[in-house]
C-alpha cells in the first residue's frame, strides 16, 4: 500500500526578531534623516542666514533691544570672491551685523553711512557719487553726515537721536565701511573704532522676526 507524502511546514522564523530588525531599521532611517537635517542647517547658518537677537539701544527707533533679526550672509560671501566682484551685496542705508574690531567675540548690528571705492579686484562696488583718487571722504559734523561733501539724508532717525556735537573727518578705501547706530547719542560706532573692514561684516539684516506682531522687513 502506498504512503501519503509527507508535508514539512516551512520554518516561520521567529517574530520578535523580525520586529527588532524593523525597529533598527526604522532607527537608522531616523538617525539618517537628523544628520541630513543637521548638515543643511549648520550650512544655511554658516553660509546663508542666521538669526541674531539686537542687544541695547544703539538701533532705536529702526531695532529695539531683544528684538530678532535674519541676517542674510550669501550675497556679501560671494561678492569677496573675485569671479563674482560685480555683486552689490551691500548699499549705504542697510543694516549690517559685523564682528566687533575693538572686542573679540562680539558682534555688532549698525547701519551703513558710506563705502570706500571699487578695489581694483572687485570685491566691493563703489557707491559715493564722486571718487576722490581712492578714497572717499566722509564728515560727521555735529549729527550731519556728508560723503564727498554731499550731505546724507537719514530719514530713519529720530531729531532725539541726531543730537550730538561730535565731529569727524575720515577717508575710506577700498573695503571699508562707515557705520553708525541710528541712535546716535548712545551707538558705539565708526565715530569711536573708525572704518570696519569687508572681512569683519557677516551679512545684511534684511527681516525682524521677533516679537511677532512686529514682523517687518529691516529698513
Amino acid at each position: 500500500m502506498e504512503s501519503a507524502p509527507q508535508v514539512t511546514p516551512a520554518p516561520t522564523g521567529d517574530p520578535s526578531a523580525s520586529a527588532k530588525n524593523e525597529l533598527r531599521r526604522e532607527i537608522l532611517d531616523f538617525v539618517k534623516l537628523v544628520a541630513w537635517f543637521l548638515v543643511i542647517f549648520l550650512g544655511l547658518r554658516a553660509f546663508v542666514v542666521e538669526g541674531y537677537e539686537v542687544q541695547g539701544e544703539s538701533m532705536e527707533p529702526s531695532l529695539d533691544n531683544n528684538e530678532r533679526i535674519l541676517v542674510l550672509k550669501l550675497p556679501h560671501k560671494l561678492a569677496q570672491w573675485g569671479v563674482f566682484g560685480g555683486i552689490n551685496a551691500i548699499d549705504p542705508g542697510d543694516v549690517v551685523v559685523f564682528e566687533s574690531p575693538d572686542s573679540t567675540g562680539k558682534r555688532y548690528v549698525k547701519r551703513v553711512i558710506a563705502m570706500g571705492p571699487r578695489s581694483k579686484g572687485g570685491s566691493q562696488a563703489a557707491h559715493a557719487s564722486t571718487e576722490l583718487g581712492q578714497h572717499v571722504k566722509v564728515v560727521f559734523d555735529r549729527g550731519d553726515v556728508y560723503v564727498n561733501n554731499n550731505r546724507v539724508d537719514e530719514p530713519y532717525l529720530s531729531e532725539d537721536a541726531r543730537i550730538t556735537h561730535e565731529r569727524q573727518e575720515l577717508d575710506l578705501g577700498p573695503g571699508d565701511y562707515y557705520v553708525l547706530g541710528d541712535n546716535r547719542s548712545v551707538s558705539k560706532d565708526s565715530r569711536s573704532f573708525e572704518a570696519i573692514d569687508d572681512d569683519a561684516i557677516i551679512g545684511k539684516a534684511v527681516l525682524r522676526f521677533w516679537p511677532p506682531s512686529k514682523i517687518s522687513l529691516v529698513r
